[in-house]
């Protein structure tokens, strides 16, 4: 029987960053299970991403993109109050802007969601199912 473990990676760079966009490249997103904390400046993505740790493997793991000391956040063509359509995330980019950060998510269908924070603090862990 082979051990199930799950995997947490944490991003405080962009390098870091980068490593995490490349693992949920991918990923399908339920757009209703996005939240965003405000009051705590917590921004949750639950994603479902293929398993590109394993070669050639068809598994499916459920994630969740936890970013933290978010300010706020905008999206660009994506309806709010349309919950029927899945998002698929291509990647995560990272811009500087003064002394704070944008961290872009970027979907296909040219649906994005920017997030503002001041330092880069982004945990990717695997949900146990």
């Amino acid at each position: 029987m082979e051990k199930k473990f799950l995997k947490k990676i944490i991003a405080q760079s962009e390098k870091d960053l980068r490593i995490i966009s490349a693992l949920c490249s991918e990923s399908e997103v339920v757009k209703s299970n996005i939240k965003f904390l405000k009051k705590n400046k917590v921004f949750l993505i639950p994603v479902l991403r293929k398993n590109k740790e394993k070669e050639n493997s068809k598994e499916k793991i459920n994630s969740i993109i936890k970013f933290e000391y978010v300010e706020n956040s905008k999206s660009k063509n994506i309806k709010h109050n349309d919950n029927s359509d899945n998002l698929y995330l291509i990647a995560i980019d990272l811009f500087r802007n003064n002394q704070n950060y944008e961290i872009v998510l970027l979907f296909l269908n040219n649906k994005v969601i920017t997030l503002k924070t001041e330092v880069i603090e982004v945990t990717l862990e695997d949900i146990k199912t």
